[in-house]
């Protein structure tokens, strides 16, 4: 398969990159800086602004695992009106990683969980603009598209165990009460997500046991 991750030197990027290439798929990364990158794969230099129509769809998947930067925490909300754009009817795939910040506290959905009192002050810029994308998506056209919202707690030094629970728009919780996972296991269901579409057109989040 071939398949292009959008952020491959971010951290969520670089544990969807390594698991794509453990799996045997031909990988490119866009990014803006190759220097950052450690693995050698094609790149495709360009800011995520830049990307064309032509560029996308010569790919079967498209993963986006952009980063805004702080204070321009609206650029998730821009950038995805634009991966919209370049990827509509074309038949590439597009799997953006969002937040639990847009997902509902329990089966009620009558709150989300960037909304409840706890929830960091700081975080909530990103979660604010990643449910503004996820919203946009969900009012999408011709466009073959899945959101992926990792737990709570996104652990970049956990293991890599590929168990864990799969939900839809609600917030999961394991065994000990954590909404918990680490950044290997997600790289794992983005993965699993784009050689089986299980979710298109469609959220789905993870949770997993912390384990050492």
């Amino acid at each position: 398969m071939n398949i292009a991750i959008i952020g491959a030197t971010g951290k969520a990027g670089h544990f969807i990159l390594e698991e794509a290439l453990r799996r045997g798929h031909d990988v490119t990364a866009i990014i803006r800086h190759p220097e950052k990158l450690e693995e050698r794969v094609p790149v495709l230099q360009k800011d995520i602004f830049e990307l064309t129509k032509r560029d996308m769809e010569a790919f079967d998947v498209v993963i986006n695992a952009f980063k805004a930067p702080a204070g321009k925490e609206y650029q998730h909300v821009d950038a995805g009106e634009h991966l919209v754009s370049a990827l509509s009817t074309t038949d590439t795939r597009y799997i953006v990683i969002g937040g639990a910040g847009s997902l509902y506290t329990d089966d009620t959905k009558q709150t989300l969980v960037k909304d409840t009192p706890d929830f960091p002050e700081a975080f909530k810029p990103t979660a604010n603009a990643q449910a503004e994308d996820l919203e946009r998506l969900l009012q999408s056209h011709f466009l073959r598209w899945t959101m992926i919202s990792p737990s709570a707690i996104f652990d970049p030094d956990g293991a890599r165990t590929g168990e864990f629970k799969i939900g839809h728009d609600v917030l999961l919780t394991n065994e000990e009460g954590e909404s918990y996972i680490s950044y290997a296991d997600l790289a794992i269901a983005v993965l699993d997500e784009a050689e089986t579409p299980n979710f298109e057109g469609q959220r789905f989040t993870i949770c997993g046991e912390r384990r050492a």
